[in-house]
């Protein structure tokens, strides 16, 4: 279950929305996920879980979290939808485009053109998804 006082767990209660066992149990796994999981993949995880909580609990749980802008979907350069946890309203990874393996890091160094772009076009970024398509050391070297 996810934990009372994770960042998806305020985002609900200060939007005042009720903490329901589906909705932790679907965080839950979201948090544990290792940042990016599909439908399909979030739908068995769930049905392992808590075999109760049926498909349309689950689709309208991402449906909130993607309205309270702490889940954010990526096609990442296909047609397959990702869904990532962006608590803190960023996420950043690199993605192999041989292996299709997510490389995750930190610190994109966009604060100063976030701020730029905030004073040229008047709008205040609430957040960001930073996707960089390449190929990994791995797949470079010719490791299987």
């Amino acid at each position: 279950m996810a934990n009372l006082e994770s960042p998806g767990v305020r985002a609900l209660r200060e939007a005042g929305y009720k903490i329901t066992t589906p909705r932790l149990t679907i965080l839950d796994i979201l948090e544990h996920c290792g940042g990016h999981i599909t439908a399909a993949e979030l739908l068995a995880q769930v049905e392992a879980r808590d075999p109760s909580i049926g498909r349309a609990s689950v689709f309208r749980t991402l449906d909130l979290l993607i309205k309270l802008g702490i889940l954010w979907t990526s096609a990442e350069g296909g047609s397959t939808i990702h869904y990532m946890l962006m608590p803190n309203g960023h996420h950043h990874h690199i993605i192999c485009t041989s292996c299709r393996r997510h490389i995750e890091f930190d610190d994109c160094q966009l604060s100063a053109l976030i701020a730029d772009l905030e004073a040229q076009y008047g709008v205040k970024i609430e957040g960001h998804l930073l996707e960089l398509y390449g190929v990994c050391a791995d797949c470079r070297q010719g490791a299987p």
